[in-house]
């Protein structure tokens, strides 16, 4: 007899996946078991009682078969699980908008809205607005301070270099500056900004790096004010082709840079100026959650109820 039913797969022990395709077929096989899983989530512990908005009262509520939605038993006022969600108003079915959740929280390189497009069958128009949604409605910085040792660094994204080979773009460089803060061993916080002036970047650090932190810079001249904030500040010259000096590196920061320099290029292959920050707190937010032991499918499903619509 063989050793595995092949009826009922399960995850191998060896498997570093804290939530396979196996466990997602399980949970929500189809479009009425999400829409259950919306309704307890929402409005119903125990999927039965509920408050009725109409009355004003706890009442039984069953499902709707025509429609998506949960009828009162007393009055037949009915409730939408979807509404005030980013599943508001989408006639994709809540199934397959799930699946696009796993697959975006699956991958550590991100999903392409083209490759999303093939892999649950809708157009490319709805995959690219469900995208979009799932990043800039569930993947968002939760605006926490950065504090302990913290690395600051500015990088450029997208477009051709204009101007010197070396050194930092020029005026009229197509490329996007981006200013990056990351605790050592933490969390990163990514932001597109308007330049990468003194008036700019410290503005970011000051609202949110703790005033106990210690900052690492590169020789960079506008971080030279860090000391006069209340920083504890030290930097490394790479200019100078250092690297680390003891304590002293960026490293961290550009390594996030790396990661999402990569993703863009490898997954996304180019990316606009306009959308840049969304792309940007995707992979903050897969960064941030690397070492949860909660399956980050499971943190944003978990997100889809405190996601602002307004």
């Amino acid at each position: 007899m063989s050793a595995n039913d092949r009826n009922r797969p399960t995850k191998a022990k060896s498997s570093d996946s804290t939530y396979s395709v196996m466990d997602f077929v399980r949970d929500f096989p189809d479009d009425a078991t999400c829409l259950d899983w919306l309704w307890r989530r929402i409005h119903s512990t125990n999927g039965i009682h509920a408050r009725c908005p109409k009355e004003d009262r706890e009442r039984g509520f069953h499902r709707v078969a025509s429609r998506p939605s949960y009828s009162c038993d007393s009055c037949g006022h009915h409730i939408h699980p979807t509404a005030g969600t980013i599943f508001h108003k989408s006639s994709t079915s809540l199934h397959l908008w799930f699946h696009a959740i796993f697959l975006m929280s699956s991958t550590r390189c991100g999903i392409s809205a083209k490759q999303l497009e093939r892999e649950i069958g809708v157009t490319y128009k709805t995959a690219w607005r469900m995208f979009h949604r799932i990043r800039e409605m569930l993947m968002t910085d939760d605006g926490d301070p950065l504090g302990g040792e913290v690395e600051v660094d500015e990088t450029y994204v997208g477009g051709k270099r204009r101007g010197s080979s070396r050194g930092r773009p020029g005026a009229d460089s197509h490329k996007t500056p981006v200013f990056g803060m990351v605790e050592r061993k933490g969390r990163v916080v990514a932001k597109v900004v308007d330049d990468t002036r003194a008036a700019t970047v410290l503005p970011h650090i000051k609202t949110r790096v703790l005033d106990a932190a210690t900052v690492y810079s590169d020789e960079y001249v506008v971080y030279g004010g860090l000391s006069q904030m209340g920083y504890q500040h030290r930097r490394v010259h790479h200019a100078a082709k250092v690297w680390v000096s003891g304590t002293a590196h960026t490293n961290t920061i550009e390594g996030f840079w790396a990661l999402v320099k990569n993703g863009i290029r490898g997954t996304h292959h180019a990316v606009s100026a306009k959308h840049l920050q969304g792309y940007l707190d995707e992979y903050a937010f897969r960064y941030n959650h690397r070492d949860d032991p909660r399956p980050l499918f499971l943190t944003l499903l978990g997100r889809i109820a405190q996601a602002d619509m307004a």
